[in-house]
């Protein structure tokens, strides 16, 4: 089942370059376990904004991990059980590593079957069982209110032409509905319903959920349809809701390459992605009073579990906004 699923997901991929007129990668030819981590670590450095030595990291932990797994005649990373996550872990016994470097790896492990199983394919996650150090888990860096607004309004301080009015558009809506990426490139014109003030997204599995919209967004994004997108486009055929200059659809490096422009505009410090603009809806709602349960319905999240991870973060804005406010705080004596 999950080599079906694996197979399917390579022909999709094989479709969308020949869709865009690119040659095909050799590894997705292949169609061996290359694509998986090729794919894992683009949304390690455009989703997550990792650095290029931390992601070098993972690279290296999967490599060894597929080596691992040839040796006991496991022919790919969706063929595996948690039986053979425990040999794994095992076998680091025999080569002597040292605690820090066990823990890395496995979180290695876990990052990497969490993001199969959010992409669907996989059934089920094979290190869930497995437990991390605390200080292996990665909280997100969270910026305050007056950071995303000095962002979403760095296009216009810039220029006023289309580009601008896509790029205030773009930002509009994934700090408003917390998209993912791939969600926001992955937009069609009919996916915004600017009667009922909402944007219907496709997430990981191909979960479609619908999510409210406010109005200083939704009439950006009138603007950017009405103003901006027919000067991009070459074809009224083209249903893609963001374009590039060239008139096809932005890429997830072409988001990133906008985020990073405009964070550096804003002189928001270094780390900034376009994933900081979902961690940022997720925990400016919770710090209004929204519940969590309405939380990880508008973020697509499967588990509360995965949500939860923000109220951890809420739990750190309070801190800090308390040891900034308080006239008895250490940082004001």
């Amino acid at each position: 089942m999950e080599s079906y699923r694996f197979h399917q997901y390579c022909q999709y991929k094989i479709e969308v370059y020949q869709f865009k007129g690119n040659d095909v990668p050799q590894s997705l030819k292949k169609t061996d376990d290359s694509l998986l981590i090729e794919d894992f670590l683009e949304h390690l450095f455009v989703e997550r904004g990792l650095s290029k030595n931390t992601i070098t990291s993972y690279q290296g932990d999967l490599h060894q991990f597929k080596s691992f797994l040839k040796k006991i005649r496991i022919n790919s990373f969706t063929s595996i059980s948690e039986d053979h996550v425990s040999l794994f872990v095992k076998s680091f016994d025999e080569l002597g590593y040292q605690k820090a470097t066990r823990s890395r790896k496995l979180a290695t492990l876990k990052s990497f079957y969490s993001y199969l199983h959010d992409e669907d394919l996989l059934t089920s996650d094979p290190t869930q069982n497995f437990t991390l150090d605390s200080k292996f888990v990665r909280l997100p860096k969270i910026y305050d209110i007056t950071e995303v607004s000095m962002l979403l309004d760095a296009p216009f301080k810039i220029s006023t032409g289309h580009v601008a009015i896509r790029d205030h558009a773009m930002l509009q809506i994934a700090y408003a509905a917390g998209l993912r990426v791939s969600e926001i490139i992955n937009l069609n014109l009919g996916d915004v319903d600017f009667t009922s003030s909402s944007v219907r997204c496709f997430g990981k599995g191909s979960k479609e959920r619908v999510i409210p919209i406010h109005d200083l967004a939704l009439q950006s994004l009138n603007d950017y349809v009405q103003k901006s997108r027919p000067l991009m486009i070459k074809s009224i055929k083209n249903k893609s809701f963001f374009c590039n200059q060239k008139g096809q659809r932005l890429t997830r490096q072409g988001v990133w390459k906008i985020v990073k422009k405009y964070a550096e505009n804003a002189r928001i410090e270094n780390g900034f992605t376009p994933h900081s603009l979902r961690h940022c809806f997720a925990t400016h709602l919770l710090n209004g009073g929204a519940p969590l349960r309405h939380v990880q319905a508008l973020l697509g999240h499967s588990s509360i579990a995965t949500t939860q991870i923000y109220t951890h973060l809420t739990k750190q804005f309070v801190r800090d906004e308390y040891d900034f406010s308080h006239p008895r705080s250490q940082k004001k004596i």
